[in-house]
C-alpha cells in the first residue's frame, strides 16, 4: 500500500479524477470512476482491480479499519481540494479509479447461466443516470447479464456507476451490436414499448428471457425492434402515455420476477 498526502491535484496519477467531464476518455482507457461511500466500499469488496483511491484522512482511517487496501495507490487530500474537482460536494470526500473488467465471451456465458435466465438489453439509452438505475433495478430483480448496445451509454460511465449504487460490479456487462447479438441468445426477446402487441399482464414471461429497453425519446430502434419476438407495454391510467425508461424497467423486471422466481447469480 502506497499512501501519499497531496495538497495539489497536479499529480500524474490523479489525472482521471480531473477528467470527470470527459467520460469517453475513461472508456477508451478501460477505467471508470467510483464515488461516494457505498459505491467505493462495494468496489473494494468486488474483486475488481482498483487503480487508486482519492480520499480525505477521515475516510482513509475508516476504510483501513474495514477493507484490504493493498495493491493500489492511495492519495489523501483535504475535502476542499476534492470538492474543487467538480465544484461542489458531490463525492463525499471518497473516490476511486478502477479497471473496467474484461468482458466475458457471450457464448460461454450463456452456457453457464442457470435457467430460466433473464437478460436486460439497453438500446440507445443516452442518459448515464438512466443506464445506472436500470442496472440497479436489474440487480434487484434477478437479471444475470446486461447487454449495452454501442449506441447506449455504458454502465461503466461515472454517473451510471454512481446511480447503480455498485450493482454494476456484480453483473457481467457486454458492449455489443444488439441487432446482431439478440438472435444469438436462444431465448424470447421482449421489447418494452408503449407501441405493443400486448400488456405486461397478458405477456408470457416464463422461460429464458431478454428484455430490451430503448431510447428515452424515440424508444427502441427499428433495427433492434425487428429482432424482438414480442412488444409488451405497461398499462397506463389517467392518459399517461409512458414512464421514464428507468422507472419502466423497475415495473417490468418486478413483474417478470414475480411471475417466475429466477435464480440469482
Amino acid at each position: 500500500m502506497k499512501v501519499q498526502e497531496v495538497r495539489t491535484l497536479d499529480v500524474p496519477q490523479l489525472k482521471p479524477y480531473l477528467t470527470l467531464r470527459r467520460p469517453q476518455e475513461h472508456i477508451q482507457q478501460g477505467i471508470f470512476v467510483a464515488e461516494g461511500e457505498k459505491v467505493v466500499r462495494r468496489l473494494l469488496q468486488s474483486g475488481l482491480k482498483v487503480v487508486s483511491l482519492l480520499v480525505t484522512r477521515k475516510w482513509f482511517d475508516e476504510l483501513e479499519r474495514k477493507h484490504s487496501l493493498d495493491g493500489f495507490d492511495i492519495f489523501i487530500a483535504d475535502k476542499e481540494l476534492l470538492e474543487s474537482i467538480v465544484g461542489y460536494s458531490l463525492h463525499q470526500g471518497i473516490m476511486a479509479v478502477a479497471h473496467v473488467p474484461e468482458e466475458p465471451d457471450l457464448h460461454e456465458l450463456l452456457q453457464h447461466l442457470p435457467h430460466p435466465f433473464l437478460i436486460v438489453a439497453l438500446d440507445g439509452i443516452l442518459s448515464a443516470e438512466n443506464a445506472g438505475v436500470i442496472v440497479r433495478n436489474s440487480g434487484a430483480f434477478g437479471v444475470q447479464v446486461i447487454l449495452a448496445d454501442k449506441t447506449s451509454s455504458s454502465p461503466y460511465l461515472r454517473r451510471a456507476v454512481r446511480n447503480s449504487m455498485g450493482a454494476v460490479f456484480r453483473l457481467p456487462v457486454l458492449h455489443v451490436n444488439l441487432a446482431e447479438t439478440l438472435p444469438k441468445l436462444g431465448c424470447k426477446v421482449i421489447a418494452a414499448t408503449p407501441n405493443s402487441d400486448q400488456t405486461l399482464q397478458e405477456a408470457d414471461l416464463t422461460g429464458d428471457l431478454c428484455v430490451v429497453f430503448g431510447n428515452e425519446g424515440t424508444g427502441i430502434s427499428a433495427r433492434v425492434l425487428a429482432e424482438c419476438d414480442f412488444r409488451v407495454a405497461i398499462p397506463m391510467l389517467n392518459e399517461t402515455d409512458s414512464l421514464n425508461v428507468a422507472s419502466a424497467s423497475a415495473v417490468f423486471l418486478y413483474e417478470v420476477q414475480r411471475r417466475e422466481a429466477r435464480p440469482s447469480r
